[in-house]
């Protein structure tokens, strides 16, 4: 069976959404198109549990592994990726399976982008360097200065002060002007939506057997070569979940089982924020308690 359709799978790490979208692709005659802001990278194929290679050969996937770790992949870089892929799969007359655990990727073919240009990695090199030379209160301060809107952030969230700072710096413009302007949806057809949302007792079962099996499965190697590369601590690649815990680990600050322990820990804290995220912000999204139930659920009638 092959339908033109656009499918949103997502939800926390670990509760088998790689799975779900594989077997309903096969059921569907689907492609598989990656909403994972760390499964774009193709140095973290066994940290961002990727989908093995033999299940990507299974039916066509995207967007996995296409982007260097060297680099930076916004939400709406992603999206000015996946949207004109996903009508190319429409247009084929196949079903289009996105899935990831990144909900702002969802949000920005949904809802849009704000008309920002594109900010060169030099301004963002400047901010970054401003905000440690004037410290994070006064980076604020000056953040505010400029667009009195960033009021509503704190002086630790560095990410959005600093792109606040780099983007009136780059275009004179503040950054709020360009986010109360109106969006268009990057898909032209409404999607299927579901969350997997098992239980939190489930849940963190699944996130403390996600990274044993990280641990026994290449992370260590992964993570010793992409260590070895000499990248810049702030880019995603050196700060995604298991990267640091493993660091650790191989400077010798954590043996094996501390390492373990505090990846497990990270596991459920990460999967624990996309949860609330998602709660607050796709509350009207239909579940499934796993896998199963998730390709169920396409094919209801009310799905």
């Amino acid at each position: 069976m092959s339908e033109a359709r656009i499918i949103f799978i997502a939800g926390p790490t670990a509760v088998g959404k790689s799975g779900a979208a594989l077997a309903l692709g096969e059921r569907l005659g689907g492609e598989i198109v990656n909403a994972d802001a760390l499964q774009v990278y193709g140095d973290l194929r066994v940290v961002s549990a990727r989908p093995a290679g033999s299940d990507e050969a299974r039916i066509p996937h995207h967007l996995y592994g296409v982007i260097d770790g060297a680099e930076r992949c916004s939400a709406g870089r992603w999206a000015r990726m996946a949207a004109p892929m996903i009508e190319e799969i429409c247009a084929r007359g196949r079903a289009a399976i996105i899935v990831g655990g990144t909900g702002l990727y969802f949000r920005a073919l949904e809802d849009g982008l704000s008309p920002i240009p594109e900010i060169s990695p030099d301004i963002r090199e400047l901010a970054k360097n401003r905000r440690e030379a004037l410290g994070p209160d006064g980076f604020r301060d000056e953040v505010i200065a400029r667009d009195a809107a960033m009021t509503r952030l704190p002086a630790g969230d560095a990410q959005r002060l600093i792109r606040a700072w780099e983007v009136f710096e780059a275009t004179g413009q503040k950054l709020s002007d360009f986010q109360a302007q109106p969006r268009t949806p990057m898909i032209a057809s409404p999607a299927q939506r579901l969350i997997i949302e098992p239980s939190r007792a489930t849940l963190y079962g699944q996130c403390d057997a996600r990274a044993a099996a990280m641990m026994s499965d290449g992370a260590i190697e992964e993570v010793d070569r992409l260590r070895e590369r000499g990248l810049d601590a702030g880019l995603p690649v050196m700060k995604a979940l298991g990267v640091p815990e493993i660091s650790a680990f191989l400077t010798g600050a954590l043996d094996q089982a501390a390492c373990l322990a505090a990846l497990q820990q990270s596991t459920r804290r990460f999967a624990k924020r996309q949860l609330t995220w998602f709660r607050n912000q796709a509350a009207d999204w239909p579940r499934a308690a796993d896998a199963a139930g998730a390709v169920n659920f396409f094919f209801d009638d009310n799905a």
